[in-house]
């Protein structure tokens, strides 16, 4: 496995913890790296991954109401509060690359994500999350 798929992971189980925090009225108010460095410390991150996971968190965070915007347009008949969590903080993550990313082709952040959604996510999360990430970059492409 890849250090950047080790990132991706690294960095949704941050969201996926700090999601949580978020629902209960904070907003990512806080010094994230200073946050991001005592995950690390308590998860034990993989050090060559940090670098990359903290830089797609930089990218996520100051940006989420816009990449939740996105993921709300594209999953038509779902509220964004009723998208599972891991699936809603891996839609994040491809957003972030699809969109504002410049290094990372579409088609392979999608397929990140749903790989990592194999073995993160439910049964039918793969299909999901590829179903509305290919409706965004559709969106992105007319």
């Amino acid at each position: 496995m890849g250090i950047r798929r080790i990132s991706r992971e690294t960095a949704l189980q941050f969201l996926y913890q700090e999601d949580f925090t978020i629902t209960q009225g904070q907003e990512f108010g806080y010094d994230l790296e200073e946050r991001f460095d005592l995950f690390c410390t308590l998860f034990q991150v993989n050090k060559k991954a940090k670098s990359y996971a903290l830089s797609l968190l930089k990218g996520i965070c100051p940006r989420l109401d816009e990449i939740d915007s996105q993921i709300s347009k594209a999953a038509s008949n779902w509220r964004l509060s009723r998208i599972a969590a891991t699936d809603r903080n891996l839609l994040r993550i491809a957003v972030y690359e699809i969109i504002y990313g410049d290094n990372v082709p579409a088609e392979v952040a999608i397929n990140e994500v749903v790989e990592i959604a194999k073995k993160f996510a439910g049964e039918e999360s793969p299909k999901f999350i590829n179903g509305i990430l290919d409706a965004i970059l559709t969106g992105q492409k007319s």
